[in-house]
């Protein structure tokens, strides 16, 4: 083996090192590098063999690094950093992305609306495959190998790095099966009669709604039906089992088409904001600014559309 084959593999072994130790196990590592569990094991014993030292210590139940382990993550972890910016930095302008991007993305944006910045993203960055993860509520960006996500709502880690993307306007709806001959309520007071359905990751038992001139009001609810689905929700709500709290760009044909009546139309639940992380880190690769931009750029046009 020549010198700079027996120096590429090394780098090759210290990533295989780290995505073990970030990743929890042997086996979790060869699902995100897409191979097997013996050849991650053979990669582990070759860098051991290589330093002779042993790094991680395992049985049956569990794993942990050896205190040789400890250092050698640390430094490893380091040099593959300082390695990826060095290389970016020399190849300049050439930085093009490649590789695979992992990107955990809410269950109904990841399946609508984010499709259209993923499939640009795609077009302009042939060298670049995605894994796109639907997932509504996640946090172990380390553990499972995830370069972003997209979250609604507040933010649940204040450690990440956050771009606040735009909010989602959220409306009462109803079908017109549930209302029967009422009249469509246009007080939250007259709401309470209604069978509810309930948005488990948002609302359960309450709702509250704010009215244009900033008044606000708390309803108690009882709902039928708890979900954490906003396609279940939905569809349940199509079907007339209740009323619930849409988010207004799911509804827009609905509403239009008459499947979906909106309720107390002047008043409003408060809007979720959507917001692009990741974990901070020293070093970026290009793959992953790339699609920061994207995102982003999307964002804007998106609300310049929507703005009156």
């Amino acid at each position: 083996m020549g010198r700079e084959s027996a120096s590429t593999d090394r780098i090759a072994l210290m990533q295989t090192f780290v995505r073990i130790v970030e990743a929890g196990s042997l086996s979790a590592a060869a699902v995100q590098l897409h191979t097997t569990q013996p050849t991650i094991s053979r990669r582990l014993q070759a860098l051991e063999h290589f330093f002779g030292v042993r790094l991680l210590q395992r049985s049956t139940h569990e794993m942990k690094l050896t205190k040789d382990g400890e250092r050698c993550y640390d430094r490893a972890k380091a040099l593959l950093e300082g390695w990826a910016a060095f290389e970016a930095d020399v190849r300049g302008t050439k930085d093009e992305p490649e590789g695979l991007l992992r990107v955990v993305v809410p269950h109904a944006l990841g399946q609508v609306r984010l499709c259209a910045p993923m499939a640009r993203y795609l077009r302009e960055h042939p060298k670049v495959s995605i894994e796109w993860l639907l997932r509504d509520e996640f946090h172990d960006f380390i553990g499972a190998g995830v370069d972003c996500a997209i979250q609604v709502g507040e933010l649940r880690d204040a450690s990440l790095v956050a771009w606040r993307l735009s909010e989602i306007p959220r409306i009462v709806v109803a079908s017109p099966a549930l209302l029967g001959r009422r009249k469509a309520p246009e007080e939250p007071s007259a709401l309470a009669s209604l069978p509810w359905l309930a948005l488990s990751t948002f609302y359960r038992d309450e709702v509250a709604l704010t009215h244009l001139d900033g008044r606000r009001q708390v309803l108690p609810i009882r709902p039928r039906l708890a979900t954490d689905s906003l396609y279940a929700m939905r569809t349940a709500a199509l079907e007339g089992t209740g009323a619930c709290i849409m988010s207004s760009w799911l509804v827009a044909d609905d509403l239009a088409e008459g499947r979906l009546v909106h309720l107390v139309p002047d008043w409003h639940a408060q809007a979720l904001p959507v917001w692009l992380v990741y974990p901070h880190a020293h070093f970026y690769p290009a793959r992953l600014r790339r699609f920061i931009e994207v995102v982003r750029t999307w964002a804007r046009t998106a609300d310049a559309q929507a703005a009156p």
